[in-house]
């Protein structure tokens, strides 16, 4: 079912948001000061990709006032508007019944770019 999904997702949009966000990488990447941002862009990307079956979990090493410090600026400098994107089209999805489950995953898109760092990608089993 999770295969399904993942297809039905890449399909309906999915792998534009992936490629946005790869885009949003590389441009992040030129700057040295924008790597760490770069990086968890990459993150959100790879669960753009596949999100069906995977999760992110916050690390239980990310208690240091850096990963609050870094969410912090990257919610100031994006973060927030990444995060009402996937709200706002999850709340359209679950308008209709189809739509629930794709709705949820932007929801778990919307929890990961409220604060990214001090998060990993794990799979479900």
């Amino acid at each position: 079912m999770k295969i399904i999904g993942n297809l039905l997702w890449l399909i309906l949009g999915g792998i534009v948001i992936a490629v946005e966000y790869m885009i949003g990488t590389l441009a992040l990447m030129i700057t040295i000061i924008g790597i760490p941002f770069g990086l968890q862009t990459f993150k959100m990307s790879w669960l753009a990709i596949w999100p069906f079956g995977r999760e992110s979990r916050v690390q239980s090493r990310s208690s240091g006032c850096l990963y609050i410090l870094m969410n912090v600026i990257w919610l100031l400098f994006g973060g927030i508007w990444i995060a009402l994107t996937h709200a706002i089209i999850g709340l359209i999805l679950y308008i209709t019944i189809i739509g629930i489950p794709f709705g949820l995953q932007h929801f778990k898109l919307t929890s990961l770019a409220l604060s990214p760092f001090g998060r990993d990608i794990v799979r479900i089993k």
